[in-house]
């Protein structure tokens, strides 16, 4: 079979997966990598803030967060976590598989990352349905009755922004969660077609990057927010 002189492919390196405007594939590799590690330090800065934001806040009104954090689900947070954990494993396996070029694994091993995903996500609904039905969910609606401090005549619109930290922190993990899923779905389609394997699997690993950049940023979220009651009386 004839090679076109005009194929872009054909003039520098003939792999269908080279982009027109890189000479190889490690110099794509490079700079597609480089582009993934400069997002993830924005995220970092992003998440970086709301971390900031809640110790702010946690040291002004300890006791009021430490209130609010019983009555969130510590086996569920445990069982998330321990997900997530997983999920990380079966992302490095799946991009493992590529590398010796197991490809049937390939995809195994990402519908399994997507599964725990999913499952993830489908406990925090379970948690989020909760806060509705006890009426913690911050608002008009927003109703407290547990522990309360005669010190401080506030504690309720504390406790308040505790689950208004909650909210924001964890609902913008899951919509990470859900992008990242999204992206999964569209690597487990090429990965059937046969686009991965030992000479090039690039997009697994870029994806894989931010998958364990999101299961880290829950690891600081569950003990910030799920043990921090365990010391309240």
């Amino acid at each position: 079979m004839s090679i076109s002189l005009t194929d872009p492919h054909a003039q520098h390196g003939g792999h269908p997966s080279l982009q027109h405007h890189f000479d190889s594939l490690a110099q794509q590799k490079e700079a597609s990598t480089l582009g993934m590690w400069l997002f993830l330090v924005t995220e970092i800065m992003f998440f970086g803030g709301l971390f900031t934001t809640y110790v702010i806040y946690r040291r002004s009104w300890s006791y009021a967060f430490q209130a609010a954090s019983h009555h969130l689900d510590v086996t569920l947070g445990g069982i998330n976590t321990a997900v997530l954990i997983c999920s990380s494993l079966t992302m490095a396996l799946a991009i493992r598989s590529a590398q010796v070029g197991k490809r049937k694994w390939i995809v195994i091993f990402l519908l399994a990352t997507m599964a725990l995903g999913l499952t993830f996500l489908g406990i925090k609904t379970f948690e989020y349905r909760d806060k509705f039905t006890h009426h913690l969910v911050p608002g008009p609606h927003f109703h407290w009755e547990g522990l309360t401090d005669a010190k401080d005549p506030d504690f309720a619109d504390h406790v308040q922004i505790f689950y208004s930290l909650y909210f924001i922190m964890t609902g913008l993990h899951a919509i990470h969660m859900i992008c990242g899923i999204g992206v999964l779905t569209a690597l487990v389609v090429l990965a059937r077609k046969g686009r991965y394997g030992p000479d090039y699997y690039n997009p697994l690993e870029c994806t894989g990057l931010y998958w364990h950049f999101v299961d880290i940023v829950w690891i600081f979220l569950f003990p910030l927010l799920y043990l921090l009651g365990a010391h309240a009386h």
